[in-house]
């Protein structure tokens, strides 16, 4: 399939209307993820060489001409020389009036890389308040708690949603949580989105999640839908038969077979994948018209439910 052509309004299945809405702020359904914009091979890899700068801007630019109106990214993701969150605002600002950015707050890396301890909730204003500083923005449109482990995140999420009652920030969501960790969210303040790791015949565990956070009407975001168990190394390029054969069917790559498949699990779950790479935008973008046939479906989610 050519990617020329296709823009992120451009979505699959045709019965889908191709948005969804975060609270009040609605975006397309195949977004960008800015993790990969900052350095060369694996994302986070100490002594790994920076990005071209004029090339990660160019990315950038590339996605919002294509129709890209939401963007996901952090503080944490930086490089020696390239921060993810300043190169959004060289890049983009002004930014467009429809352009939606959502951030993460909890996990830290000190200046040479090395993570720190997740954010206590009296450190949280101060990671919101850097990715404020950073993106250039008054307010940020939705922040991620991300956590990790099974312990409550009561105190955390709602010192957060005392930041979005100051006006610091317009939606809260989660990242890395359990079904059970919404159910505590939602008692504080509304969520609009859940961030984990998903994607064919990776975590079919959240299935289940997938669905209920559906009907409960909030975004599910995967990471990692190209990438799968390659996880920050990107993907392994070592897919399955099932994925192949439905790839050739359509003229089209492995990874948009795999970004067709994500969307097509749900109107409600949205594709942010990442790359520093201008073609592999717009391959990406030109996935949201690729419509897989029902027994297309059935191949790939019995090697979904198979694993990797």
């Amino acid at each position: 399939m050519t990617s020329q052509t296709m823009t992120a309004t451009t979505m699959t299945p045709p019965t889908d209307q191709g948005t969804w809405v975060l609270g009040d702020l609605t975006v397309n359904r195949i977004g960008f993820g800015a993790m990969r914009l900052t350095q060369n091979g694996a994302a986070f890899e100490a002594g790994a060489a920076p990005s071209d700068r004029g090339r990660a801007m160019s990315v950038l630019r590339r996605a919002v001409e294509l129709g890209v109106n939401h963007i996901d990214t952090a503080a944490f993701y930086f490089s020696p020389l390239r921060s993810a969150n300043e190169l959004i605002n060289q890049a983009l600002a002004p930014y467009p009036d429809d352009l939606v950015i959502t951030t993460k707050v909890g996990p830290s890396r000190d200046a040479s890389g090395a993570w720190r301890p997740h954010a206590t909730p009296e450190q949280l204003r101060g990671q919101v308040e850097e990715n404020l500083r950073q993106l250039g923005r008054d307010h940020l449109d939705v922040v991620n708690l991300r956590i990790v482990g099974t312990d409550s995140i009561a105190e955390r999420f709602g010192a957060l949603a005392r930041l979005r009652d100051a006006g610091l920030i317009r939606h809260l969501g989660l990242s890395n949580v359990r079904p059970e960790h919404l159910a505590e969210a939602q008692a504080i303040a509304p969520v609009v989105c859940v961030q984990n790791l998903y994607g064919l015949g990776v975590r079919p565990d959240q299935d289940e999640f997938v669905r209920v956070c559906g009907e409960q009407g909030v975004a599910f975001v995967p990471f990692y839908a190209i990438a799968g168990a390659g996880r920050e190394a990107g993907a392994s390029g070592a897919d399955g038969e099932a994925v192949l054969a439905v790839a050739r069917a359509h003229g089209a790559s492995a990874a948009q077979v795999r970004l067709a498949w994500t969307l097509h699990r749900g109107p409600h779950v949205l594709a942010i994948p990442g790359t520093g790479n201008p073609d592999h935008v717009e391959e990406n973008v030109a996935a949201g018209a690729l419509r897989l046939s029902e027994d297309e479906l059935a191949v790939l989610n019995a090697f979904h439910q198979g694993g990797v």
